[in-house]
């Protein structure tokens, strides 16, 4: 609930100029000698919704893909709604405002069809666009293709609603498994033939937690509660963005 025009009263306090002359006290007035206004909760319906990236590089993993972890995520976020709570599921970047008419009441959790691409930017873009102010905003994905100038986009969605975004842990944080000369397939790209070595392992390491610190602190700067999706436990990632448990540290 929203402090404005509704029906149950809160507190009274000093009148501020643009307040509502209809929630006057004239009793309070009266006995305090300047004019006193009545503060109440509005009643207003919860806008959750939720954008997932739906691309290949999220049906990847070592012992499950990363979407299984998004879905659980997303169930875990919808469970949070109550009854008259308007529900938005935005699967693999679409989001119109019609489809804000037909997903009204309840969103199914299950798995999405993959996408081919994740266009982050017009998603978040059209997101902004087309969500009420105020919406609790759930972002998932690896965010590869979130460029440096969208940081802008980020700050005007962090100012406008309540936004949350998980970053997809790499599969392979916490050692690359891989040895001498390897032939490698990206999960959006082709093949490439490599040597790893212990150097090569070692700066992998260094570089996947580099880029994970930096898409945390990207989104914190932009006013958006964040933390790492874990592969193990998608639910356990909400949680620990909302800080209702312990964060795991970067080892």
């Amino acid at each position: 609930m929203y402090r404005g025009d509704g029906y149950e009263f809160v507190e009274l306090r000093a009148y501020v100029p643009g307040d509502d002359v209809r929630r006057i006290d004239w009793a309070a007035t009266a006995r305090a000698a300047t004019l006193q206004s009545r503060v109440v909760l509005e009643d207003v319906a919860l806008t959750l919704a939720s954008v997932i990236d739906g691309s290949p590089s999220m049906r990847v993993g070592r012992r499950r893909p990363l979407s299984a972890a998004a879905a659980e995520a997303v169930a875990t976020w919808y469970g949070a709604a109550l009854p008259d709570d308007r529900c938005i599921d935005v699967r693999a970047g679409t989001i119109t405002p019609a489809s804000l008419q037909r997903s009204r009441h309840a969103v199914a959790a299950g798995a999405s069809e993959p996408a081919a691409s994740f266009e982050c930017v017009r998603t978040l873009e059209t997101a902004f666009s087309a969500l009420p102010r105020g919406t609790a905003l759930l972002a998932i994905g690896d965010w590869f293709d979130l460029p440096s100038e969208g940081d802008a986009l980020l700050q005007r969605l962090g100012a406008r609603f309540d936004c949350t975004a998980l970053v997809a842990r790499d599969p392979w944080f916490e050692e690359l498994p891989l040895r001498g000369l390897v032939r490698l397939r990206g999960a959006e790209g082709g093949f490439v033939r490599t040597y790893i070595g212990r150097r090569e392992r070692q700066a992998y390491a260094r570089a996947v937690r580099e880029r994970e610190v930096q898409l945390l602190e990207r989104f914190t700067r932009a006013n958006w509660r964040t933390g790492p999706l874990y592969e193990a436990d998608g639910a356990r990632s909400l949680r620990e963005a909302f800080g209702l448990v312990a964060r795991e540290t970067l080892a």
